[in-house]
């Protein structure tokens, strides 16, 4: 299957990653955030999920979004995944709860509804 095809999948997925990030961060400060290393967890997770669906969306796609900005998205997917004694919490905050939100706006129009069927 060309890489194209599978777009509408891994645009769902970053979707569903972001939709993830804001319930994780819904009704926290960042006090509360600081303190609870299981939600930083499960945060730097989701943005690792995201991350990684970004990068395995075609070339194509990516240049004909340029809105998305797909090269901070992985890049911050790969601090997560291979420089993880540099993670900023704070940094990471402000992606879950500032960052996520403009990304679910731009991501809606172009995800189809309900999960894509992909043959593997």
């Amino acid at each position: 299957m060309p890489p194209e095809e599978r777009d509408p999948a891994h645009l769902w997925d970053m979707l569903e990653a972001a939709q993830t990030l804001r319930q994780l961060t819904a009704g926290l400060s960042i006090k509360s955030y600081l303190a609870d290393r299981r939600t930083q967890l499960a945060v730097e997770r989701g943005i690792e999920i995201l991350g990684e669906a970004a990068r395995r969306v075609s070339p194509s796609f990516q240049q004909a979004h340029a809105e998305i900005p797909w090269a901070g998205i992985v890049a911050q997917r790969n601090v997560i995944a291979h420089e993880y004694g540099e993670i900023k919490q704070e940094r990471i905050w402000v992606v879950a709860t500032v960052h996520v939100e403009d990304l679910i706006a731009k991501l809606q129009p172009l995800v189809p509804v309900g999960p894509p069927d992909i043959d593997p």
